[in-house]
């Protein structure tokens, strides 16, 4: 029973951090940005992230990089795909698919993979 206590305390004050780095994160986002990034996380990531469970990703790490950081491209990739992502103009409505890559645009590219030491 003492460790269930100890538990619910911990967490506890976890939480208030975790919602202060949310919070931050948020306040550096527009409301077009933020529905964007609610729109990535709801239909994005299963492809362009890796899972923690796996290793397998579908699609590319996307950031600001991304496409040469061309706002217009992104959008013409999201809206009409490419030969292996299906287009999202059906889906999405055309605000929906700018609020995207203006989400885009505040990712940071991802860090570059070492590379291999010679033997």
């Amino acid at each position: 029973m003492r460790c269930r206590g100890w538990l619910g305390v911990l967490l506890l004050a976890a939480w208030p951090q975790g919602a202060q780095a949310q919070a931050t994160a948020d306040d550096s986002l527009n409301e077009t940005q933020k529905l964007g990034r609610r729109l990535f996380g709801n239909h994005c990531v299963v492809c362009h992230e890796k899972p923690q469970i796996t290793s397998i990703q579908y699609g590319p790490s996307l950031s600001r990089e991304s496409l040469g950081g061309q706002q217009s491209v992104i959008q013409e990739v999201i809206s009409n795909g490419t030969p292996r992502m299906p287009g999202f103009k059906f889906q999405f409505d055309q605000a929906q698919i700018v609020a995207i890559a203006a989400y885009l645009k505040t990712v940071p590219a991802p860090p570059q993979p070492a590379p291999n030491a010679p033997r």
